[in-house]
């Protein structure tokens, strides 16, 4: 038994254990790494573009696009080849996600006037001239998009009348069909659809037409109707 196992370990046969242990190493260590550095994944739901020394490729756009400074290159979801600095990438969520715009006082087109609170839907479009646009031309497409999406509802209820803001799946669309085009080019996003979570009439509003409507009578008291009116915000 022992010179088996001196036979087995010793010369020729440990010189082909060393090789064979070598070999398998090399298969489950060395090659999986190699194609971790050489090949990028992009699974679902995201995007990459391709970078050159931490920067993004510029190409020339598309005949026809109008746009001379160009778009950069997208690796949409698969398996694509990379090399460490001269050709890797940036990845890029381009799930839909929901911003919310500050709360705001809007003046209806019959003087009513509503504080408001708005979210909107959005997502990065995966092209190479929105994506340019999105993580080149704007420092903060979030908020640039939320200015344009508010002024867009601003105009919209300036020309409403009544005391009541219509639905929502009333009032969404009307607002993604005024801003959603100047949205994308501003801003290289798709407008999805925009919410209002709230909204009520203002207190001065409130307090406005509760001292126009007793002014008439002459037992009214405006003082009690300010103490009334604030005594109702407040609780």
């Amino acid at each position: 038994m022992f010179d088996l196992l001196s036979g087995m370990f010793g010369g020729n046969a440990l010189s082909v254990l060393v090789k064979t242990s070598g070999a398998a190493l090399t298969l489950l260590l060395v090659i999986p790494a190699l194609m971790k550095l050489f090949l990028v994944t992009v699974d679902e739901g995201s995007a990459a573009i391709r970078t050159r020394n931490g920067k993004p490729i510029i190409r020339k756009s598309a005949r026809g696009s109008g746009d001379a400074r160009g778009e950069v290159v997208v690796l949409r979801p698969g398996t694509h080849g990379a090399f460490p600095i001269f050709a890797w990438y940036r990845m890029i969520d381009v799930r839909a996600r929901s911003t919310d715009l500050p709360a705001r006082s809007l003046t209806g087109a019959g003087g009513h006037q509503h504080f408001v609170h708005a979210s909107f839907d959005w997502r990065p479009i995966v092209s190479g001239h929105d994506l340019r646009v999105l993580e080149l031309d704007v420092v903060n497409p979030k908020e640039r998009a939320g200015n344009i999406v508010g002024a867009a509802l601003r105009d919209l209820v300036h020309r409403l009348d009544g005391a009541i803001l219509p639905p929502n799946e009333d009032l969404s669309p009307r607002i993604v069909d005024a801003c959603a085009d100047l949205v994308r080019i501003e801003c290289g996003i798709e407008l999805l659809s925009v919410i209002l979570t709230g909204d009520s009439l203002t207190d001065g509003y409130l307090l406005s037409k509760a001292i126009s409507a007793g002014s008439s009578d002459p037992r009214w008291d405006p003082s009690s109707a300010v103490l009334a009116a604030t005594l109702t915000s407040v609780g």
